[in-house]
Order: structure tokens, then C-alpha cells, then sequence
């Protein structure tokens, strides 16, 4: 009878640990979404209900009843839990890494790197200040430098996830300060990545030949399996080219290949932390290998592993240990101490830096955020048995959670006050400066604009050194009939879907352009979608372009030039959801006309020929904004730019105004300080562009005298052979004679009298027209 029990015990414990697993999964994900229904209203971030989640189920919360706690923390659970907790880590590095403006950490490599020293430098002083003292009073045993080592990484690491997830969260993560601090924690983590080293090294006792052998080997089969899945990753493209996304076997293959080599490095005894994040950074962005594991892991990542991951680090705190005023005490004391270390040593750092007080402070409190490599360090250290102390180790992990449930809501108020300054900022490219990182948000419905749309991103690119972040959304229309709740704008599961609605064909041959456009010109265009009826399609995207904080939006006209030169009318919804984005959009809006912009249709667009742009300028906010888009298109060495300035004849009078001068064919004028009917607007943009501008040679400037709008017709006419696209504002001059009459009717308000005249089927050119709506 006892051979029996004591036989069955050992298989009922080993089934236990994956019931036990399966239900505080399940209990996490399910209190944390219930979490999120209360707290989102308040503004919250989802971090905060999954970390309170793991909270109230674990030890300090509901564990507390002797009957769930057996049932939770059994012997043998865990290691399922720190296996599971090592997949979690593996996939949010890799998505961190894979999801990461590495160009802009790079530009910004010595802010970055001042901000994340020096909140770790003031935590690391203070944590030695401690270390003595909090190792007398909790009893601890074993290396004292260990120990101090332990509360050095309690205090100064920045759990880089919980920080990214936040700023996801509260929309500010494509903005400035949100990228400065997510690159910022990443330093951070890698800081305490560097300590959980040597503390891991404690238990193997290497020599220091030892190590740095191992540490070769590490590295040179990291740069292996990078180099190797390269390949890998370009060979996967190349395959089934009609297919839009991997099959799931390849999805297996490069995720197998990811895993294997994380788990070796664990096995030499190095954290994966850092290699996976640079695997997931050195992954080839272009293809559909990029977009199918980029699609698979953030829907997986955020609604399931994100709270999972979260949870299980509010599920380790254990309040039971606060039953003394001197441990209460420790506590207080070691999130006292991180959040004033991170608060001086970051606001020194960005008074050396210059950056504002407010963001400054901001940053701090986004530096304090816990929960990654302070808890893996702690569990690490008990583990390897270079701590023996359960008293440090619950205090230790208690401050963490406590840390992070106070700072989270503390941020959230932050962000909201600071709505004003890291709030969606529009600038007009009116005042845009051409050397600044400019973002666009361009949308497609179908092939047919794709390549003049990728052809105008890379006109804007400008100089090679200068950085531009430009968007391609594909507006898949959902019918009204099958409407529901699936109105989105991100990579996620429905990227698979096989629904009616989603053309496949339309979706491989935009991929296909935009990936031989990347190939060839090594910038990257990131790529989204939004399924919606077309009601509503503009709702989302202005809310995408509000949450990327982009400069303008470049819509499809709602017609397509065939193959005789005669446009196509495509579906009216797209011409109403372009007028509704005209209307809705709290940034500037431009409508690209596809004339012939790339009429030999395969063309690259990094060859050599010279595109000959023509800005067409006669007064008004909308021409200012096209004025501006010749600043930056004036930079790029494969275009040519030449604004032409529409002014009555009455205007000009013999050596009164302007003057006049031909030097090899180029027109060069003076603009002096009268101006006739030009508004004091026009004519300060128009003096500054001209001296920054023209004077310099980078723009040619040529005034035209007309008296009339059948004038202003004629004198397009002339100039549309020569030119490969047209750019001219909407319009908004108020009476301007220079338009009026141009042509006999007006097909298309939305596009403006110019416009819609150099996009009707009387005007015959081969270059394409952008008009632009300078938003008010």
C-alpha cells in the first residue's frame, strides 16, 4: 500500500506543475483583462493590470488561502515557471529588437547612452551605500560583494519591455522622447544584463582566461547565427514569390533557429537577453519573412505574453514578509533609493543634455519602471545558491513589483499633462527643416499607385545622411454587410486571413514593389494595413498618422490611367474617404495623381535619371506647403526643382519690383520689399526660401506674367512635356483671377482649380500631380 502511494506520487507531482502552469496562465491573463476594463477608463496602461494581476494571484494576494497556495507553488512548478518565464524573455527581446528604430539609436547613440549612465551610475553609488547594511539586517549569508551586486541591479536596471509596452500604451511611443527612452532602457538592461553575468559566474568559479574564452565562443556563435539566418532569410523570400506570407513550416524553421541559439547561450551560461534583441535588430526588414514573423509575434506578444510575462512578475511578490517594521522599513528604503537615483542621475543628465525639465523628469520616472533582469537576477542569484537568504530575496522582489505599481500610474499622469509637448506635433512642411527626420504616411488601395508613390517617398529622401521614416498603409475595403468590430491598423492576425475581403493579389504584387524598392534603394518603408468599410476608413487612418506623428498624408486619387492614357474611375469610396481625410486629418494632406510619374513602370527608383519637378506657386497657405516640399526634394542628387511664380501682368512695370537676370538659361530674381497683391505670408516665405534656396543654386526660380486663368492654362500646357511631376497647392487664395476661367469646368473640388485642371483629361501630360492641403 505504501509502495503504491509512494510510486504514484512522483507521477501525479509531474503532472501537476503543467495543470498548475496551465491555470495561472489562464487566471492572469483572465484578472488582468478584467484589470484593463476598469483601469483603461482612468488612463492607464495594460503593464499596470497585468503586473496587479500576477499580484492579487500570487502569495500577497489570493495565494494567501493555504488551499490555492499548495495548489500554485508545488516543488516541482518552479522550473516550469522560470522555463516559461525564459520562452517569454526570448520572444519580447527578439520582437523588441526586430520592432526597433535602430537608425534613430544610432543618431542618437551619445544622449542615449548619457541618460541610461546616468540613472545606473546614481543607483549603483546608493546600492553600495546600502548593501551593508541591508545584508546585517536580513540575515543573509555568503558574498557580500554578491549581494551588493544583487541590490545594484535591483536599483538600476530599466525593464526595457515594461517601458516599451507603456509607451505603446500611452501613444507617445513613436515620438522623441518616447524613442530616447525606450533606446535609454535598453542601455539599462544591458548594464544589469552585464552584472547578472558575473554573478551567474560565481557558482562556476572560471578563471578569467576561462571566461573570456567562453565569451569568444558566445560571440562568435552569435554572429554565426546571424550571418546564417540572414541567409536563411533571403533565401525564404525568394521562395514561392506568389505567396504573401511564409508557410508555417518556414515560421518554424527561423523560429526554431532563434530559440536553439537562445538557449545555447543559457546553456554556456550567458543571459539571452541581449543576443536576442540583436538578432531581432539584425533581421532583414524588407520581405515577407520580416512581415509574417513581425505580424505572428506582435499579436502574439501583446495579448498573450506581455500579460503572462507581467503577471508572473507581480505573481513572485510575497507581502507575507512585511510583517516586521524594520523589513517594511528595507523596503521603503530600496524604492526610495531607485526612484531618487534614477530622478538625480537622469535629471543631471539632461540638464547636461539640454532637454527640457519636464521631459526630464518624465524620463526618470520611465527609467524606474521594473520587472525583467532585477527579478531574473534575483532568482538567478538563489538559484546558484550564491544567496541563501529567502528574507532578501521576497523583500527584494516585493520592492520591484511595489516600484513599478506606483510609478506606472505615475507616469500615466505624466504623459497626460505633458499631452501638449510629446503629444501628436505636426510640423508643416512649410517649416519643415530639410534636415530633420521626416515621417509620411502614404495609402494605396491597389497596385496601380504603388510605384509612384514609392518613387515620390525615395524623391523625398533627400540627402543620404539625412533621416526620413516613411509609412505605406494598404486600405482594404470591408463591406458594410460583414461589418464588425475588425476595424484596425496593425500586423496582426488578420494579416493570415484567408476572408474575401483581403485582395491577396493586390497585397503580394504591393509587397513585391515595395520589397524590389527597398532592395534597391536600402530604405526601409514600413508597412501596415486597416480593414474597414469605407464610412469609416478615414477614421483610421488619421489616427494612425495622429499616433506616428506624421508630417503629412499622401492619399490615391480615386482614378487610374490606363494604358491609353484615359483614367479609370476606381470605387466612389475612395473618393469619399479621401475628402473625409481632407476634412479630418490634423496634419497636412496631399493627393497623388499617377500621370506617368513612372511611365517606364519598372524603373527603379534609385537610377540615375534626373526627375525635373515643377512647384507651382500662386499665393496662399496650400502653395506655402508645396513650397516647402521643394526643400527637401531639393536635396535629393537625382532631382531638379523649379518653382514657378504665377503673377498678374499689371505686376510687371520696367525697373519697379523685381529685377530681372539670364545666366545660362537659369532665371534669377531679386526679390525686393514691395510686393504687389501678395499677401505678407507669401511673401516672407517666398524671401526666405529664395535666399536659403535659390540663391545657393540647389532651386531654379521662374516668375510667370499671366492675365488670366486661360493665360495660366496655356503656360501649363507649355511645360508639360518637361516636367516628370507637378506639385501646387489645393488652393484656399480666396478670388485669385491668375485661376479663375482656367477651365470650363470643375470635376473634382478636392483637388483644387489648378489641380483638378492638371488632372482632368483636357490637360494631356505624362508627369504625375501632387496637390497638398496645408493643414490649418
Amino acid at each position: 500500500m505504501d509502495e503504491t502511494s509512494e510510486l504514484s506520487c512522483p507521477e501525479n507531482d509531474m503532472m501537476n506543475p503543467a495543470l498548475t502552469m496551465t491555470t495561472q496562465v489562464s487566471a492572469i491573463l483572465v484578472l488582468s483583462h478584467v484589470f484593463q476594463i476598469f483601469l483603461k477608463p482612468l488612463g492607464q496602461p495594460a503593464p499596470l493590470a497585468q503586473i496587479l494581476a500576477g499580484f492579487v494571484l500570487g502569495p500577497s494576494g489570493l495565494s494567501r488561502a493555504p488551499s490555492i497556495h499548495v495548489f500554485f507553488f508545488q516543488n516541482f512548478a518552479v522550473d516550469f515557471y522560470e522555463s516559461m518565464a525564459l520562452y517569454c524573455r526570448i520572444s519580447i527581446m527578439f520582437l523588441l529588437g526586430l520592432e526597433m528604430d535602430i537608425s534613430y539609436l544610432m543618431r542618437n547613440l551619445r544622449p542615449v547612452i548619457i541618460i541610461a549612465c546616468g540613472g545606473c551610475l546614481m543607483c549603483t553609488i546608493f546600492a553600495s551605500a546600502i548593501s551593508l547594511f541591508v545584508y546585517e539586517e536580513t540575515g543573509s549569508r555568503g558574498s557580500r560583494f554578491t549581494l551588493a551586486l544583487v541590490i545594484t541591479v535591483v536599483l538600476a536596471n530599466t525593464a526595457s519591455p515594461v517601458v516599451f509596452r507603456l509607451a505603446a500604451d500611452l501613444k507617445f511611443a513613436t515620438s522623441d522622447i518616447g524613442r530616447l527612452a525606450i533606446s535609454s532602457s535598453l542601455i539599462g538592461d544591458m548594464y544589469a544584463v552585464l552584472i547578472l553575468v558575473l554573478i551567474s559566474g560565481e557558482k562556476q568559479k572560471r578563471t578569467v582566461n576561462g571566461w573570456a574564452l567562453m565569451a569568444f565562443c558566445s560571440l562568435l556563435l552569435l554572429v554565426g547565427i546571424i550571418i546564417f539566418t540572414t541567409h536563411l532569410v533571403h533565401w525564404l523570400n525568394k521562395r514561392n514569390r506568389d505567396e504573401k506570407n511564409l508557410q508555417a513550416v518556414e515560421v518554424m524553421l527561423l523560429c526554431s533557429v532563434i530559440l536553439v541559439a537562445a538557449m545555447t547561450l543559457e546553456t554556456m551560461g550567458f543571459s539571452s537577453i541581449i543576443a536576442c534583441f540583436l538578432m531581432g535588430s539584425t533581421f532583414p526588414r524588407g520581405g515577407k519573412s520580416a512581415r509574417t514573423l513581425l505580424a505572428i509575434l506582435t499579436y502574439t506578444v501583446r495579448n498573450f505574453i506581455f500579460p503572462i510575462y507581467f503577471g508572473y512578475s507581480g505573481f513572485k511578490a510575497d507581502t507575507s514578509y512585511l510583517n516586521e517594521l524594520k523589513r517594511v522599513a528595507i523596503v521603503l528604503m530600496v524604492i526610495l533609493l531607485s526612484i531618487g537615483g534614477k530622478i538625480v542621475g537622469t535629471l543631471a543628465a539632461c540638464w547636461y543634455l539640454k532637454t527640457p525639465l519636464n521631459e526630464g523628469v518624465l524620463l526618470a520616472f520611465l527609467m524606474n519602471m521594473k520587472g525583467h533582469v532585477d527579478i531574473l537576477t534575483l532568482t538567478t542569484a538563489m538559484q546558484n545558491k550564491v544567496l541563501n537568504s529567502s528574507i532578501f530575496y521576497n523583500l527584494m522582489v516585493s520592492a520591484v513589483v511595489i516600484s513599478s505599481l506606483i510609478t506606472a500610474p505615475l507616469i500615466s499622469f505624466l504623459v497626460r499633462r505633458e499631452s501638449d509637448t510629446i503629444g501628436a506635433k505636426h510640423i508643416p512642411m512649410e517649416y519643415h527643416s530639410p534636415d530633420k527626420e521626416l515621417k509620411l504616411l502614404t495609402c494605396v488601395h491597389s497596385r496601380h499607385p504603388v510605384d509612384c508613390m514609392v518613387k515620390f517617398v525615395v524623391s523625398l529622401r533627400g540627402s543620404d545622411n539625412v533621416p526620413i521614416s516613411p509609412y505605406l498603409m494598404h486600405l482594404i475595403e470591408l463591406p458594410e454587410k460583414t461589418k464588425k468590430n475588425s476595424s484596425f491598423y496593425d500586423q496582426e492576425e488578420d494579416e493570415f486571413s484567408d476572408d474575401e475581403v483581403d485582395d491577396s493579389n493586390d497585397a503580394v504584387e504591393i509587397n513585391e514593389a515595395v520589397d524590389m524598392y527597398i532592395e534597391e534603394t536600402k530604405m526601409m518603408i514600413h508597412q501596415v494595413k486597416t480593414v474597414a468599410p469605407f464610412s469609416t476608413m478615414y477614421q483610421d487612418v488619421c489616427r494612425f498618422a495622429d499616433d506616428i506623428r506624421t508630417s503629412f498624408i499622401v492619399l490615391p486619387f480615386h482614378k487610374h490611367q490606363r494604358i491609353d492614357g484615359k483614367f479609370e474611375n476606381d470605387k466612389d469610396g475612395i473618393r469619399t474617404t479621401n475628402q473625409k481625410v481632407l476634412r479630418n486629418a490634423q496634419c497636412s494632406v496631399a493627393i497623388l495623381v499617377d500621370r506617368g510619374h513612372t511611365t517606364s513602370g519598372t524603373q527603379a527608383a534609385g537610377s540615375e535619371s534626373l526627375q525635373q519637378i515643377a512647384i507651382l506657386f500662386f499665393g496662399g497657405p496650400d502653395d506655402r506647403e508645396a513650397l516647402g516640399f521643394s526643400k527637401r526634394l531639393s536635396t535629393h542628387h537625382h532631382s531638379s526643382v523649379t518653382i514657378f511664380r504665377f503673377l498678374p501682368t499689371l505686376a510687371k512695370a520696367p525697373n519697379e519690383g523685381i529685377n530681372v537676370s539670364r545666366k545660362e538659361d537659369d532665371v534669377v530674381v531679386t526679390i525686393q520689399d514691395q510686393q504687389i497683391e501678395v499677401d505678407e505670408a507669401d511673401s516672407s516665405a517666398l524671401a526666405n526660401f529664395y535666399h536659403r534656396y535659390v540663391t545657393s543654386g540647389k532651386v531654379r526660380f521662374v516668375e510667370k506674367y499671366v492675365h488670366n486663368g486661360a493665360e495660366t492654362g496655356m503656360v501649363l500646357r507649355e511645360m508639360a512635356e518637361t516636367y516628370s511631376m507637378f506639385i501646387v497647392g489645393k488652393g484656399r487664395r480666396g478670388d485669385c483671377l491668375l485661376t479663375t476661367g482656367i477651365s470650363d469646368w470643375e470635376e473634382c473640388p478636392e483637388l483644387g482649380v489648378v489641380g483638378d485642371f492638371l488632372a482632368s483629361s483636357e490637360f494631356d501630360i505624362s508627369g504625375s500631380v501632387l496637390v497638398v492641403q496645408q493643414h490649418r
